[in-house]
């Protein structure tokens, strides 16, 4: 089959095949190409954080500066330099760590800060609103608009863990949690006749049995589907109205969430005693972005294969392939902490700081392994905050994202150890030796 004619961003010019893949009209190596969607990335990445920081009145002119800088480096025939652009991912991952920072403690002001929380699965007798996606505020918003209306709210996949805020879910009718991942949601909105509303990314295009009950608001838009600008919600709590009622239908799976850095830190002594006393062996942290390749079954194979003396730290929707497991306790400490959303991954990362003075050691002299999965914008993000810290060892799944060469893999893997899961049994004796 003839390939069609592309037009390379690189060297503004129209190519043959499918782009640049090798040095062509611009000069341009592939490896630089390649780093340069890399930037842009992880920069969509923390720009989605400082979004969400924005819509509840925080910004940093500082970080916005690298924004401009970082997006201007990825023009036309502005950066050949390979060693330059891997350097400006690391300052990258350096910038949203602060810009985390940043939404969290937006969000703490706003809502306070995160408690442990048990969710119901299932639904309640009454009408329903579904809200998916990541944003606080306009679940926020809708909770307050639905008050008193005897509209039920529930949560799908990255925003159950606003039910950890004392802000939020002070609310009554903010009821419990639907599905799982971003990916379930064509047949979940199918099955239960609610309105819906979608915040953030991970929004997918709806099916025709319920494109006239789904909403959008801020950055989200879907085709033939009706925008909300702002968060005046009444047309979506009218339609809610005018649909069925649910039935009482809860299910036996009840989620916890909302272990926030307080929550955590509060626990030091204790952990301390029981990592020096033999009782916890090793601390896990699985999670990130979730995708429907069948090789994200990986993650619920390892986390069910980890010996009891172990713990997992969670958090973002790759949780979901797990977080239903009864993975019990280690004398009151749960072997399953979610800490949050993808908008939450700071949590972690000022967990594994504690962790670090707790046990006066290196981040990698811990007893602790990192279990990824990527697939979007903040994933990549992340990898790069993870990296500038100078963490080693994460292992990756469940596919190499599509920036990543050969070249570009054997440095990841020659500076930062960098490893691609393979068997989660094989896997867990490599990280428990």
């Amino acid at each position: 089959m003839e390939r069609l004619d592309m037009f390379c961003y690189q060297c503004s010019q129209t190519v043959k095949g499918t782009g640049c893949t090798v040095r062509g009209v611009c000069g341009k190596e592939p490896t630089v190409a390649r780093l340069q969607d890399n930037l842009l990335l992880t920069t969509k990445g923390m720009s989605a954080y400082l979004y969400h920081a924005r819509e509840l009145g925080y910004t940093d002119n500082k970080i916005n500066s690298f924004v401009e800088r970082a997006f201007y480096s990825t023009f036309t025939q502005v950066n050949y330099d390979a060693e330059n652009l891997v350097r400006l991912a690391l300052e990258a991952g350096e910038n949203n760590i602060k810009a985390m920072r940043l939404l969290k403690s937006a969000h703490i002001k706003a809502y306070g800060e995160s408690e442990p929380t048990k969710v119901q699965t299932g639904t309640v007798k009454g009408r329903g609103i579904i809200v998916t996606g990541h944003g606080l505020k306009a679940l926020e918003e809708l909770l307050k608009q639905t008050e008193g209306t005897e509209i039920n709210v529930y949560t799908h996949s990255e925003i159950l863990p606003a039910h950890g805020y004392p802000g939020l879910k002070k609310y009554k009718h903010l009821v419990g949690n639907l599905g799982k991942a971003w990916f379930d949601q064509r047949k979940l909105f199918t099955e239960y006749p609610v309105a819906i509303l979608a915040t953030s990314n991970c929004a997918l295009i709806p099916k025709e049995e319920y494109k006239d009950r789904i909403f959008t608001t801020g950055p989200v838009r879907l085709p033939g589907v009706k925008h909300i600008d702002g968060y005046d919600f009444r047309a979506i709590i009218e339609k809610s109205k005018s649909l069925p009622e649910l039935e009482e239908k809860t299910e036996d799976v009840v989620l916890t969430t909302g272990f926030s850095k307080s929550v955590i830190l509060s626990l030091a002594d204790k952990l301390k005693k029981l990592v020096e006393g033999g009782k916890i062996r090793h601390f896990f942290l699985v999670g990130g972005c979730d995708s429907p390749v069948g090789r994200g079954e990986y993650y619920r194979e390892f986390v069910m294969l980890l010996p009891s003396d172990t713990v997992v730290l969670t958090l973002a929707c790759g949780k979901f392939r797990f977080n239903d497991l009864a993975l019990g306790e280690i004398e009151g400490i749960p072997r399953l902490i979610d800490l949050g959303q993808c908008n939450d991954s700071i949590v972690a990362i000022e967990v594994v700081s504690a962790l670090t003075e707790l046990f006066e050691v290196g981040v990698n002299e811990l007893p602790l392994s990192l279990v990824l999965s990527w697939t979007e914008q903040k994933a990549v993000a992340v990898l790069w905050s993870l990296l500038s810290l100078g963490i080693k060892g994460i292992y990756l799944g469940p596919i190499i994202p599509a920036w990543v060469n050969d070249d570009i893999l054997k440095v990841l893997k020659a500076n930062y150890d960098i490893r691609l899961i393979g068997e989660p049994k094989e896997d867990i004796k490599a990280m428990l030796a």
